[in-house]
């Protein structure tokens, strides 16, 4: 006879033994090597709650959720109880005005993410061999605490078709939403890699770069020992810029930063230095095959230099490294032209009340028919030669 499943929810990813929760999360990791995904792991997870990053206060309200048979920890999922629809870049704010006009309460609701980072990978994290009854359990697990605490709705966002499956075999509603990430094609080089793009494309690249690496300074890619403490002033000082400037607030603490510094052997910065000093930089976690674009900023201005590091400069780091592909964030129909592609992303949602969910079942539809239609005309104008090129 096969043990019940027990599921629990725990005050925060901290209260969890690392080992436990990294078994499910990154199991490839065991034996020293770099995670396939460093924003699901314990030690990422733990310092946006150990900053102060989420938690009391900033609508993020970790209760990561776990599953255990006979007493192992088969899966896990990193679950926020959330008071608004911020730092998540699948956007509900419209089904929450609708529900909020006809009376009902939207918020709190379920959230399984990364909080502020639009990264595709696993959400659903099992123990290997427990793949099935661990993506089922957490699945039940989401429905029947959302239900018992009368919330509006569960999310599970940025989550790979495996998910996506499970979650929609179950009724879940799936939704599509669009990316732009680069493909390494087997380059041997940043040069090889141009000579694939339209002579049009190539040539506009070429001259970008001259300009941008004109500035007045040079640029380094650090990762591992050689990031030190000083870098991650600059780096909160560039956050900062582009926080104020886009979000009005940022959402990451100075002491996130901090704390990403036990994380430097998984982290890329990409500095523009002039007079030994940074005045332009972008942060990339590493995954196994994946160079993961997430912060940009700048205390000076300077002609193409952001396209320069956020993404040819991550375009060549992972030519050099081997790795198959960049993620370079959320949105940006811009990175068409430097060679990255439109896909698409994946998110599942459960929507209690029966009238709100026949309403956003009917937008969905809409919103997947538009999505792949823009994917594929995006396509269609690619960077990448064609015959005749």
């Amino acid at each position: 006879m096969t043990d019940t499943i027990e599921i629990t929810l725990a005050p925060g990813v901290q209260a969890i033994p690392e080992a436990d929760w990294n078994a499910c999360a990154c199991p490839e990791a065991a034996q020293g090597g770099r995670p396939l995904d460093p924003f699901t792991t314990h030690a990422f997870l733990s310092a946006l709650e150990s900053s102060g990053s989420v938690g009391d206060g900033t609508g993020w309200l970790p209760r990561p959720m776990v599953a255990r048979q006979g007493g192992q920890v088969i899966a896990v999922a990193a679950l926020y109880l959330k008071s608004h629809s911020q730092g998540e870049y699948v956007f509900d704010h419209g089904w929450a005005d609708a529900y909020e006009r006809a009376g009902g309460s939207y918020y709190p609701k379920l959230q399984c993410s990364v909080p502020f980072s639009p990264v595709n990978g696993r959400r659903l994290l099992t123990r290997p061999g427990f793949e099935a009854e661990g993506r089922a359990a957490l699945l039940q697990g989401m429905e029947t605490v959302a239900a018992q605490a009368d919330l509006s709705s569960a999310h599970i966002t940025f989550c790979p078709p495996e998910e996506v499956t499970a979650a929609t075999d179950r009724g879940w509603l799936l939704r599509e939403g669009e990316q732009f990430h680069w493909f390494n094609r087997g380059y041997r080089s940043f040069d090889d890699f141009l000579a694939a793009l339209a002579s049009r494309k190539r040539k506009a690249i070429r001259k970008e770069r001259e300009r941008a690496q004109a500035f007045g300074g040079t640029i380094r890619a650090l990762t591992g020992d050689a990031i030190l403490p000083a870098h991650w002033d600059a780096m909160w000082a560039f956050y900062q810029d582009t926080g104020s400037r886009k979000w009005g607030r940022p959402y990451l603490t100075r002491a996130f930063f901090d704390a990403l510094h036990g994380m430097r052997r998984d982290v890329l910065l990409i500095l523009a230095e002039r007079d030994g000093e940074p005045v332009a930089g972008a942060l990339n976690l590493i995954g196994r095959d994946t160079l993961f674009g997430r912060y940009w900023g700048c205390t000076e201005d300077h002609a193409f230099l952001h396209f320069e590091l956020c993404y040819h400069q991550a375009t060549e780091w992972a030519i050099a490294q081997g790795l198959s592909r960049v993620e370079a964030g959320a949105q940006g129909e811009h990175k068409l032209a430097r060679g990255y592609l439109p896909v698409a992303t994946h998110s599942v949602h459960w929507i209690a009340h029966p009238g709100l969910r026949r309403a956003v079942a009917a937008f969905l539809d809409d919103e997947r028919a538009a999505v792949s239609a823009d994917i594929s005309a995006l396509n269609d104008l690619g960077p990448y030669r064609k015959d005749g090129d």
